[in-house]
């Protein structure tokens, strides 16, 4: 069985930056764990990515808080993160919203058997490309791991797991 994994949006702003949570910092050692406790046949990372003029974006303002400008401290990958990132020789998107258009196309080619999916925000990035990789990939399991993400708040995780249930992602 071939085995994926997609670790969406770990990093610093979302973590302990702009828009960092509490819940967002419990995660970390989780996602850690995650991603080091299988022998993984791909390991995928996203990585929210917005330029300085994210303020007049179109999401800039609807959600006005400066956040991942590219090769900031902020933009960057939690540091641990990373490290269990780079053992498993993960690759790397890139995304300008909350989806990646890429990531699908990424991940079947590699025609996996089941995709695990985790990381920040649960009930933005997390379910968008969730949601993306089943329109993607409608006859492969997908799963999302509750103790690797964080919502935005509590409530907008739970609503989230509960969506993904709806769309036929198993929620571990």
């Amino acid at each position: 069985m071939k085995r994926v994994l997609a670790v969406i949006d770990m990093q610093n702003d979302f973590i302990d930056g702009s828009l960092g949570t509490k819940e967002a910092e419990q995660i970390v050692q989780n996602v850690c764990d995650l991603i080091r406790s299988e022998s993984w046949d791909r390991v995928f990372a996203t990585m929210d990515t917005h330029g300085t003029d994210y303020l007049e974006s179109f999401e800039g303002k609807h959600l006005p808080v400066s956040h991942c400008i590219k090769d900031t401290e902020g933009w960057k990958i939690n540091e641990e993160v990373m490290k269990a990132l780079k053992e498993k020789d993960a690759v790397i998107v890139e995304k300008p919203t909350f989806g990646s258009l890429r990531l699908p196309d990424l991940i079947k080619a590699e025609e996996p058997d089941e995709i695990t999916i985790c990381g920040l925000c649960t009930d933005i990035c997390v379910i968008s490309n969730a949601l993306m990789l089943r329109a993607a990939l409608p006859d492969t399991v997908i799963k999302a791991d509750a103790n690797a993400c964080a919502g935005t708040a509590a409530e907008a995780h739970e609503a989230a797991l509960t969506v993904m249930k709806s769309c036929q992602i198993e929620v571990i």
